[in-house]
């Protein structure tokens, strides 16, 4: 029973450890769609600003094409954690399956057990009540 309970500490780690992981990325994503949504903002100013739309214009302004640019990496970097999330999601589901399978097992144990101790509990019962009035008092 104590490596059955140490397996069942090690998966339920495991299972959080995937699931901090996740959540972790799903932060970044959520920070970089963030900052890509303020640099939209700040182009959308500055074009205004400058009252030039075009990129190809040769008065386009400077930090507006480096806003783009850097808000076209972010979005690219957002959507290589979402690959990564899926993996995670993935690792994550799997690790709580083997942890729902150890926790099962323990469920099952532990329910024989209790079987097992009213059995003998049981078994105790009827050889009192079966042992004449007379022993018994002695």
């Amino acid at each position: 029973m104590k490596s059955r309970d140490t397996l069942l500490k090690l998966k339920r780690f495991q299972v959080d450890e995937k699931r901090r992981q996740a959540a972790q990325i799903e932060s970044m994503i959520a920070e970089f769609e963030r900052m890509a949504g303020d640099l939209d903002r700040e182009i959308a100013q500055e074009q205004e600003r400058a009252g030039i739309h075009d990129v190809a214009h040769y008065a386009y302004p400077t930090y507006a094409k480096a806003a783009k640019v850097r808000r076209d990496n972010l979005m690219r970097s957002a959507d290589e954690l979402r690959g990564q999330l899926a993996d995670a999601q993935a690792a994550l589901a799997e690790a709580f399956e083997e942890l729902k399978k150890i926790e099962i097992l323990e469920e099952r144990d532990t329910a024989r057990e209790k079987l097992a101790e009213a059995a003998r509990d049981q078994a105790e019962m009827d050889r009192i009540g079966l042992t004449p009035v007379e022993l018994r008092a002695s």
